[in-house]
């Protein structure tokens, strides 16, 4: 029951962060000159009727405070009106939140399945040919910039023809068996994966390493082994555990940084997600489409932090003493 009210807390003290979210992008956006039905008024698929209830749900006649007023109005009530080319902002955004949350779930997972053990192994491998390696792989990861290390890749796959340059799905995607849509679907992820897999396993791995190595020198861990215990329950049972619950709390942070960081990626390889829908919307000052979508974005970082929140919660007592969480 804690739990629970600790969450609906963390949700009221989200709300002001989404309103400031709001408030920034749209007067950024609005006062721009560029006229934000510009794209709609030149697509002739785009009747006057649409362009004139777009014109006054926006309020694009009135001053920008009572603008915005309008569009946030709008948008709670769940009307996030069209994109420059006519289609609803909503149907825009169902298509690609998906793609985006598989895309950065199994980057993390794949992450943490690898970076926690490279980081354990470094650490207890302290100054050995193997943590050196480990050291210079990982800096070599964290200095590849993400979107040359995508052109790289993509001008690979043309070369050799063993990975599709773009999309999520091939085109006879309707007409296969659930196991060959399956693979289908792996074989698309294999490159925009590569990509932020190694990106963000050079910082976890470092992290871990680091995070351990702290542990494994502080006095109860040596009292530990003072005490007679086989080296296996002191690192894995005792010094693991502490040193695990900082990157729980990174795991929000590494959330965030996959939503901002694959737009670039996911515009290399037309992967069709909310990072390249952003990035075009504001190449077009799609305003609908921009301000729904940063909405959304901001909404799904702030989950990603309460989950990392909750994990942190459940696997350190210490925080549930603190915080009166039970």
């Amino acid at each position: 029951m804690q739990i629970l009210i600790y969450i609906l807390k963390r949700i009221l003290q989200s709300i002001p962060l989404l309103i400031i979210v709001s408030i920034l992008s749209f007067f950024i956006i609005r006062l721009s000159p560029v006229d934000p039905l510009a794209e709609l008024r030149l697509n002739p698929s785009v009747s006057k009727e649409t362009l004139q209830k777009e014109t006054e749900r926006l309020g694009l006649d009135k001053p920008i405070i009572v603008q915005y007023g309008k569009w946030a109005k709008s948008f709670l009530q769940g009307d996030l009106g069209i994109t420059s080319n006519g289609e609803q902002v909503s149907t825009k955004l169902k298509e690609r939140i998906p793609n985006t949350l598989l895309l950065a779930v199994v980057v993390i997972f794949m992450t943490w399945i690898v970076g926690v053990p490279l980081g354990v192994l470094a650490a207890l491998k302290w100054k050995s040919p193997a943590d050196r390696i480990l050291t210079v792989l990982t800096s070599i990861g964290m200095a590849i910039p993400s979107f040359f290390f995508a052109v790289l890749l993509l001008l690979f796959a043309v070369k050799t023809g063993w990975f599709p340059v773009g999309g999520l799905t091939s085109s006879n995607f309707a007409e296969m068996s659930f196991g060959g849509k399956v693979l289908d679907i792996t074989h698309h992820l294999v490159l925009p994966v590569t990509v932020l897999f190694t990106i963000s396993l050079a910082g976890l791995q470092r992290q871990m390493r680091a995070n351990l190595l702290d542990v494994l020198d502080s006095d109860y861990v040596k009292f530990a082994k003072a005490k007679g215990l086989s080296e296996f329950k002191v690192v894995y049972k005792h010094a693991l555990r502490n040193a695990i619950n900082p990157m729980i709390t990174l795991l929000g942070f590494e959330f965030a940084g996959l939503l901002s960081g694959a737009a670039l990626t996911e515009y290399v390889f037309q992967y069709p997600g909310l990072g390249r829908l952003i990035l075009e919307a504001v190449l077009r000052s799609d305003i609908n489409l921009v301000m729904a979508s940063l909405m959304m974005g901001a909404i799904m970082l702030i989950l990603g932090n309460l989950i990392a929140d909750i994990l942190l919660i459940i696997t350190d007592p210490r925080i549930r003493v603190k915080g009166g969480v039970s």
